[in-house]
């Protein structure tokens, strides 16, 4: 589970760093502050987009959960998003130190 949420993570970063580059080049480009949110990356890969996912967890998560939920998370910068959400994976993911020394037993 460690070596999957690395692997992971490292992706989620370096997706999060590709979309940090690209909403860079967009705000030079159009001299103002421009950044992609996850509504707009999910309606760009999810074929049903965030219509179709709502439906689905509609019926599966109460309404009113979802409502406030999704109007906040789906506004958040995508690539902060990843960026964040794949540095956790990597810190969750990571080998346990070893400890320094030894244990003296008599």
């Amino acid at each position: 589970m460690r070596f999957l949420a690395r692997i992971v993570g490292l992706l989620l970063v370096a997706a999060g760093f590709i979309g940090l580059v690209i909403d860079g080049t967009r705000s030079i480009v159009n001299n103002a502050v421009a950044f992609s949110s996850v509504g707009g990356v999910l309606d760009t890969l999810v074929p049903g987009g965030v219509p179709g996912l709502e439906a689905r967890a509609a019926q599966q998560v109460y309404s009113w959960l979802w409502n406030p939920a999704s109007a906040y998370l789906l506004q958040l910068p995508a690539s902060l998003t990843g960026l964040l959400v794949g540095l956790l994976l990597l810190w969750v993911g990571q080998k346990s130190m070893e400890p320094i020394g030894y244990l003296a037993d008599r």
